[in-house]
């Protein structure tokens, strides 16, 4: 039988161990977890209707930040970036048009110029339900994209406030995990 000061020995050793336990458990969480959050992926909830209908008000998306430490943002993906004019914020937009090119828009429809195709070349979107009869024509400097929203009715984006500077993109959509149902990965 066990005297009291050897219960109390007893919970306290129980105490401080499972304390113990505890405090490793979260040093290595965090060992894990602080470094993906910040370096590999994040997550982004979309607010607004410049992507509908490929991406819907609310969607849940987990941001690839570690492909573009061994690669350049491509034309047609979709990226999340801080907004030019108020770089607390957080937009999504689709590349449209990559550094050193020209871009022209007539009646909605998007032709890029570059070393590759100095005649242009037409973009096909086949992503796109309204095409607005924007007129233009941008050339981007060395480190500058065009992006612009999927409902381009709805979108403030590259039209509206200029180029986007590479320093300002953040990481392409990877993974759409909410809605259950449009569960997606984007390679």
């Amino acid at each position: 039988m066990k005297t009291k000061k050897q219960e109390n020995s007893t919970r306290n050793s129980n105490l401080r161990q499972s304390l113990w336990e505890f405090v490793k458990f979260t040093a290595i969480a965090a060992i894990i977890i602080i470094p993906i959050r910040l370096w590999v992926a994040q997550p982004f909830i979309v607010s607004g209707s410049s992507m509908v209908p490929n991406f819907e008000n609310g969607e849940y998306l987990i941001v690839d930040e570690f492909s573009y430490h061994f690669r350049g943002p491509a034309r047609g993906e979709i990226i999340i970036f801080r907004y030019p004019n108020n770089p607390s914020k957080f937009f999504i937009k689709r590349i449209i048009g990559m550094p050193n090119e020209t871009i022209e828009i007539n009646n909605g429809e998007i032709r890029i110029y570059n070393e590759e195709f100095p005649g242009g070349v037409d973009i096909e979107e086949t992503y796109l339900q309204n095409k607005p009869m924007d007129n233009l024509t941008v050339t981007l400097g060395n480190d500058e994209y065009y992006v612009m929203g999927d409902n381009r009715s709805q979108s403030s984006d590259s039209r509206i406030w200029g180029p986007l500077q590479k320093d300002l993109i953040i990481g392409r959509a990877w993974m759409r995990l909410w809605p259950p149902n449009k569960a997606s990965i984007y390679f």
